[in-house]
Protein backbone atom coordinates (compact mmCIF):
# COMPACT_ATOMS: atom_id res chain seq x y z
CA UNK A 1 0.00 0.00 0.00
CA UNK A 2 1.40 3.35 -1.29
CA UNK A 3 4.94 1.47 -1.89
CA UNK A 4 4.81 -0.11 1.49
CA UNK A 5 5.08 -4.12 1.15
CA UNK A 6 4.51 -5.76 4.24
CA UNK A 7 6.07 -9.56 4.86
CA UNK A 8 4.29 -11.82 7.82
CA UNK A 9 5.58 -14.87 8.76
CA UNK A 10 1.92 -16.72 9.38
CA UNK A 11 2.49 -19.45 11.71
CA UNK A 12 1.20 -17.87 14.89
CA UNK A 13 0.45 -20.84 16.73
CA UNK A 14 4.26 -22.27 16.40
CA UNK A 15 5.36 -18.81 17.21
CA UNK A 16 6.68 -18.46 13.18
CA UNK A 17 8.33 -20.88 13.78
CA UNK A 18 10.85 -21.32 10.19
CA UNK A 19 10.13 -24.44 8.26
CA UNK A 20 11.56 -25.17 5.36
CA UNK A 21 8.39 -24.59 3.61
CA UNK A 22 8.38 -21.32 4.95
CA UNK A 23 11.36 -20.01 3.44
CA UNK A 24 10.37 -21.17 0.16
CA UNK A 25 7.05 -18.66 0.44
CA UNK A 26 9.20 -16.20 1.91
CA UNK A 27 11.58 -16.45 -0.73
CA UNK A 28 9.20 -15.97 -3.49
CA UNK A 29 8.01 -12.96 -2.33
CA UNK A 30 11.50 -11.86 -2.09
CA UNK A 31 12.42 -12.39 -5.10
CA UNK A 32 9.11 -11.03 -6.87
CA UNK A 33 9.73 -7.48 -4.40
CA UNK A 34 13.32 -7.09 -5.67
CA UNK A 35 11.76 -6.65 -9.26
CA UNK A 36 8.81 -4.40 -8.44
CA UNK A 37 9.91 -0.88 -8.34
CA UNK A 38 6.33 0.19 -6.69
CA UNK A 39 7.52 -1.09 -3.62
CA UNK A 40 9.70 1.38 -2.41
CA UNK A 41 9.79 0.12 1.83
CA UNK A 42 9.66 -2.70 2.93
CA UNK A 43 8.37 -4.44 6.45
CA UNK A 44 8.58 -8.10 8.02
CA UNK A 45 6.52 -8.98 10.76
CA UNK A 46 5.53 -12.04 12.59
CA UNK A 47 1.78 -12.85 13.23
CA UNK A 48 0.72 -13.24 16.92
CA UNK A 49 2.70 -12.49 19.70
CA UNK A 50 6.54 -13.33 18.87
CA UNK A 51 8.63 -12.37 15.56
CA UNK A 52 10.35 -15.61 15.17
CA UNK A 53 10.95 -18.00 17.45
CA UNK A 54 13.38 -19.63 14.75
CA UNK A 55 14.23 -22.80 12.94
CA UNK A 56 11.31 -25.24 13.99
CA UNK A 57 12.90 -28.33 15.70
CA UNK A 58 10.44 -30.65 15.04
CA UNK A 59 11.04 -29.74 10.98
CA UNK A 60 14.83 -30.76 11.86
CA UNK A 61 14.40 -34.00 13.51
CA UNK A 62 12.22 -34.68 10.74
CA UNK A 63 14.73 -34.49 8.56
CA UNK A 64 12.96 -31.56 6.28
CA UNK A 65 15.40 -29.90 4.25
CA UNK A 66 15.21 -26.81 1.06
CA UNK A 67 15.13 -27.45 -2.25
CA UNK A 68 18.67 -26.77 -2.07
CA UNK A 69 21.15 -27.55 0.67
CA UNK A 70 22.00 -23.31 1.38
CA UNK A 71 18.59 -22.38 0.68
CA UNK A 72 17.59 -21.04 4.17
CA UNK A 73 20.57 -18.47 4.01
CA UNK A 74 20.67 -17.45 1.01
CA UNK A 75 17.22 -16.35 1.38
CA UNK A 76 18.39 -14.32 4.11
CA UNK A 77 21.44 -12.89 2.06
CA UNK A 78 18.31 -11.90 -0.71
CA UNK A 79 16.63 -10.19 1.95
CA UNK A 80 18.95 -8.41 2.99
CA UNK A 81 20.02 -7.66 -0.43
CA UNK A 82 16.83 -6.11 -1.43
CA UNK A 83 17.37 -2.79 -3.10
CA UNK A 84 14.47 -1.17 -0.96
CA UNK A 85 14.90 -0.48 2.62
CA UNK A 86 13.75 -3.22 5.38
CA UNK A 87 12.54 -2.65 8.50
CA UNK A 88 12.12 -5.79 10.81
CA UNK A 89 9.08 -5.39 13.34
CA UNK A 90 9.84 -7.38 16.64
CA UNK A 91 7.81 -8.51 19.26
CA UNK A 92 7.92 -11.35 21.01
CA UNK A 93 10.35 -14.35 20.57
CA UNK A 94 13.31 -13.37 18.34
CA UNK A 95 15.27 -15.75 18.73
CA UNK A 96 18.38 -17.62 16.41
CA UNK A 97 17.19 -19.08 13.41
CA UNK A 98 14.28 -15.84 13.91
CA UNK A 99 17.33 -13.56 15.00
CA UNK A 100 19.03 -14.15 12.75
CA UNK A 101 16.13 -13.62 9.73
CA UNK A 102 15.73 -10.19 11.25
CA UNK A 103 19.47 -9.22 11.01
CA UNK A 104 19.17 -9.54 7.50
CA UNK A 105 16.96 -6.00 7.67
CA UNK A 106 18.00 -2.93 7.61
CA UNK A 107 17.07 -1.65 10.58
CA UNK A 108 15.49 -3.28 13.89
CA UNK A 109 12.48 -1.83 15.51
CA UNK A 110 11.92 -3.88 18.87
CA UNK A 111 8.95 -3.83 21.46
CA UNK A 112 10.20 -3.63 24.76
CA UNK A 113 8.77 -6.88 25.61
CA UNK A 114 10.72 -8.86 23.14
CA UNK A 115 12.98 -11.73 23.78
CA UNK A 116 15.81 -11.55 21.58
CA UNK A 117 18.83 -13.93 21.64
CA UNK A 118 21.01 -16.50 20.09
CA UNK A 119 20.17 -19.99 21.61
CA UNK A 120 22.44 -21.90 19.36
CA UNK A 121 24.37 -22.94 22.08
CA UNK A 122 20.96 -24.37 24.38
CA UNK A 123 20.14 -27.01 21.75
CA UNK A 124 23.53 -28.10 20.10
CA UNK A 125 23.15 -26.26 17.09
CA UNK A 126 25.56 -24.36 14.89
CA UNK A 127 24.97 -20.92 13.17
CA UNK A 128 24.74 -21.58 9.26
CA UNK A 129 22.48 -18.45 8.11
CA UNK A 130 24.27 -15.60 8.72
CA UNK A 131 24.84 -15.12 13.04
CA UNK A 132 28.50 -15.26 12.72
CA UNK A 133 29.11 -12.38 10.56
CA UNK A 134 25.82 -10.34 10.60
CA UNK A 135 25.52 -10.13 14.84
CA UNK A 136 29.19 -8.86 15.39
CA UNK A 137 28.57 -6.14 12.41
CA UNK A 138 25.54 -4.84 14.65
CA UNK A 139 26.73 -5.46 18.14
CA UNK A 140 30.90 -5.97 17.95
CA UNK A 141 32.61 -9.02 18.36
CA UNK A 142 33.14 -8.76 22.24
CA UNK A 143 29.30 -8.53 22.90
CA UNK A 144 28.50 -11.30 20.19
CA UNK A 145 30.90 -13.76 21.40
CA UNK A 146 28.91 -13.06 24.75
CA UNK A 147 25.74 -13.52 23.19
CA UNK A 148 26.83 -16.76 21.37
CA UNK A 149 28.67 -18.38 24.09
CA UNK A 150 25.91 -17.82 26.79
CA UNK A 151 22.77 -17.89 24.89
CA UNK A 152 21.50 -15.34 26.39
CA UNK A 153 18.45 -13.35 26.34
CA UNK A 154 17.68 -9.72 25.86
CA UNK A 155 14.71 -7.70 26.44
CA UNK A 156 14.49 -4.52 24.12
CA UNK A 157 15.34 -2.02 26.26
CA UNK A 158 18.55 -4.28 26.99
CA UNK A 159 19.13 -5.07 22.96
CA UNK A 160 18.33 -1.27 21.94
CA UNK A 161 21.28 -0.11 24.36
CA UNK A 162 23.76 -2.28 22.71
CA UNK A 163 23.25 -1.65 18.96
CA UNK A 164 21.35 -4.99 18.45
CA UNK A 165 18.57 -3.38 17.82
CA UNK A 166 17.50 0.25 16.35
CA UNK A 167 14.58 1.28 18.16
CA UNK A 168 12.62 0.14 21.19
CA UNK A 169 9.20 1.15 22.25
CA UNK A 170 6.07 0.35 24.50
CA UNK A 171 4.70 -3.04 23.01
CA UNK A 172 1.77 -0.79 22.45
CA UNK A 173 3.18 1.96 20.16
CA UNK A 174 4.90 -0.74 17.85
CA UNK A 175 2.55 -0.73 14.97
CA UNK A 176 2.63 3.23 15.24
CA UNK A 177 6.36 3.40 15.54
CA UNK A 178 7.24 1.14 12.59
CA UNK A 179 4.38 2.32 10.06
CA UNK A 180 5.93 6.36 11.01
CA UNK A 181 9.55 5.05 10.35
CA UNK A 182 8.13 3.47 7.04
CA UNK A 183 6.42 6.95 6.07
CA UNK A 184 9.59 8.98 6.51
CA UNK A 185 11.59 6.69 4.27
CA UNK A 186 8.73 6.79 2.05
CA UNK A 187 8.77 10.40 1.84
CA UNK A 188 12.54 10.56 0.40
CA UNK A 189 13.22 9.25 -3.20
CA UNK A 190 13.26 5.60 -3.66
CA UNK A 191 15.99 6.36 -6.29
CA UNK A 192 18.07 7.50 -3.87
CA UNK A 193 17.40 5.04 -1.01
CA UNK A 194 17.97 2.31 -3.40
CA UNK A 195 21.48 4.16 -4.25
CA UNK A 196 22.77 4.59 -1.22
CA UNK A 197 21.74 1.43 0.27
CA UNK A 198 23.65 -0.28 -2.76
CA UNK A 199 26.94 2.19 -2.03
CA UNK A 200 26.68 0.91 1.40
CA UNK A 201 26.88 -2.67 0.73
CA UNK A 202 29.78 -2.10 -1.65
CA UNK A 203 31.33 0.00 0.88
CA UNK A 204 31.30 -2.51 3.56
CA UNK A 205 33.79 -4.70 0.85
CA UNK A 206 35.53 -2.67 -0.09
CA UNK A 207 39.08 -0.51 1.59
CA UNK A 208 37.85 2.81 2.45
CA UNK A 209 39.69 4.58 -0.46
CA UNK A 210 38.03 1.72 -2.97
CA UNK A 211 35.04 2.88 -1.43
CA UNK A 212 35.43 6.66 -1.87
CA UNK A 213 36.35 5.78 -5.93
CA UNK A 214 33.10 3.80 -6.21
CA UNK A 215 30.91 6.08 -4.83
CA UNK A 216 32.38 9.14 -7.46
CA UNK A 217 32.07 6.44 -10.18
CA UNK A 218 28.96 4.71 -9.27
CA UNK A 219 27.21 2.66 -12.19
CA UNK A 220 23.90 3.70 -11.42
Amino acid sequence: TGGLATLTLNRPDKLNALTPQVFVQLRAHIDAIAQDKTVRCVVLAGNGRSFCAGHDLPAIAAGEHGPSPDFEAETIDALEALPQPTIARIQGHCLTGGLELALGCDLLVAAESALIGDTHGQWGLAPIWGMSVRLPERVGRAKAKELMFTSRRLRGLAAVAIGLVDHCVADDALDATVAALAAEILQNSAGTNRIDKALLAAGAQQTRNEALRYERTMPF
